[in-house]
């Protein structure tokens, strides 16, 4: 599984719309409206790369609100489950 974070900015007064047309996008699993240096970030999940690259690369494109973006690529996910899990094993 592909995982990766969309930190975007867009236009001024576009936020709910914009994080709707993303919400759209096949991939796209969450838009959270955040404070800071950017307006939104998309939580993207994908079988390979490839899809990844053309959501980034071409249907983000066609939001005309989103003005900029930077892309992180999470190399492993950490979650709560994780952790209980560790825990329930007796891993320390």
């Amino acid at each position: 599984m592909v995982n990766a974070l969309v930190l975007i900015n867009v236009q001024r007064g576009t936020v709910k719309e914009t994080a709707q047309r993303l919400l759209e996008v096949e991939g796209v699993a969450e838009v959270y409206s955040v404070t800071g240096n950017y307006d939104l970030v998309a939580q993207l999940r994908f079988q390979n790369y490839d899809d990844l690259t053309m959501v980034v690369t071409e249907h983000m494109l066609k939001i005309p609100t989103i003005t900029k973006t930077d892309t992180l690529m999470a190399f492993k996910v950490y979650s709560r489950e994780d952790l209980q899990q560790a825990w329930d094993l007796g891993v320390e």
